[in-house]
């Protein structure tokens, strides 16, 4: 069977300006960021322009594209995949995420108006409510606390006054979290409560312990993910993560994770 047309799969118009190949890339994206799309797996443009109903065209110039962002690797021979994992590239995006995050939180904190704490609030408001929906185990839905959790740092740093540092900062954010998906991060109470001290750094305009706070956050999770060893998805493809029970557990403590080659 042929792969389809853009205008034969029914969305050559996308609302709001965007294009077909816009609409597509994002949902290849987040397939790969929450984990639906798993580490090394093949990406064969037969199966992934059925599978996303644009051409193989389309789907080569959207595949090449996510290649320029690091979320898929292009070899000659083989075609595509996703790009692999592995906890050396989870340590140095976490290290890049701290350096730039927290450079931007200074500047956002000294420039921010009351508009922007308005949308800090706000964004504080919705993690918060699907934190404690995760704690608990109501409405749990772990994508959505991570596309909250992305929102409530990204108001944070949102006066820095730098376009070029938000890209910056909004592309390592989103590889940073592909890997909380692969691990099934969630540390519960301690995460919501850095949460809210970090919104507490804010509203008083408190630069530096913003920045010690944002450290212990990021550094609990490379503990949380890591202190094992290596993972079971640093060496392959990795179960994604089915809302798994809050855990309000000491960083290093982990619960046991099945996972299964594809």
């Amino acid at each position: 069977m042929a792969a389809p047309s853009d205008n034969a799969a029914g969305i050559a118009g996308a609302p709001g300006g965007e294009t077909v190949g816009d609409v597509v890339h994002a949902r290849i994206r987040s397939d790969i960021l929450f984990g639906q799309l798993a580490p090394g797996e093949r990406l064969r443009l037969d199966e992934a322009s059925r599978r996303y109903g644009v051409s193989i065209g389309t789907m080569r110039e959207l595949l090449n594209r996510l290649a320029s962002e690091g979320l898929v690797v292009a070899e000659a021979q083989r075609g595509f995949e996703v790009a692999p994992a592995s906890a050396t590239e989870f340590r140095e995006i976490a290290a890049l995420r701290l350096l730039l995050e927290g450079h931007a939180l200074a500047l956002s904190f000294a420039a921010g108006d009351l508009d922007w704490e308005a949308r800090v609030v706000a964004a504080h408001h919705k993690l918060a409510v699907t934190e404690h929906r995760m704690l608990a185990k109501t409405d749990a839905d772990p994508t959505l606390v991570r596309q909250c959790d992305r929102a409530f740092h990204q108001a944070l740093t949102s006066a820095c006054g730098s376009r070029v540092l938000m890209e910056t900062i909004s592309s390592i954010h989103d590889r940073y979290l592909r890997y909380l998906s692969l691990a099934a991060i969630f540390r519960g109470d301690r995460s919501i409560q850095e949460h809210a001290d970090l919104l507490a750094c804010a509203l008083a305009r408190d630069a530096g312990r913003a920045a010690r706070i944002l450290k212990v956050h990021i550094d609990s999770c490379l503990d949380y993910a890591l202190a094992d060893g290596p993972p079971a998805w640093a060496s392959g493809p990795a179960v994604p993560d089915q809302a798994p029970p809050a855990r309000d557990v000491a960083p290093r403590m982990k619960s046991v994770r099945t996972t299964r080659r594809r």
